[in-house]
């Protein structure tokens, strides 16, 4: 769930991504995993889901190795893109500002740090 005030808009990395409302300082929590608003799907679940509902999972969550379960957010957040000198970090369950961001840029996250793109589990 973000905790900061953003939201979809044009992106000069890809299409859309996740543009800043307000100026965020350094070491601000920005995200964190909401119970009961964020979902996690267990991936020994992801065949139950039609295949656009599968390919919206695949597409949109990010794969959390450890308890094999796709995290899906329920805000703008799924639109933060890649990029490798990142405005975020990723720790634990939350992702912190690692500079200023200004009201109006993108805020961008490494993937490496907590994605697996393109995962598919073995079946």
């Amino acid at each position: 769930m973000l905790l900061i005030r953003a939201r979809a808009g044009p992106s000069q990395i890809h299409g859309l991504g996740l543009i800043a409302q307000e100026a965020i300082p350094a070491g601000t929590v920005m995200w964190r995993f909401q119970e009961g608003f964020d979902v996690k799907i267990p991936a020994s679940r992801l065949e139950d889901f039609s295949t656009n509902a599968r390919e919206q999972i695949l597409y949109y969550a990010y794969f959390h190795e450890d308890s094999q379960t796709y995290v899906l957010s329920s805000d703008d957040d799924r639109f933060t893109n890649h990029s490798d000198d990142p405005n975020t970090k990723a720790v634990d369950d939350y992702v912190y500002a690692v500079r200023d961001i200004a009201a109006g840029e993108e805020i961008t996250s490494n993937y490496d740090e907590f994605f697996k793109l393109s995962y598919r589990p073995l079946r």
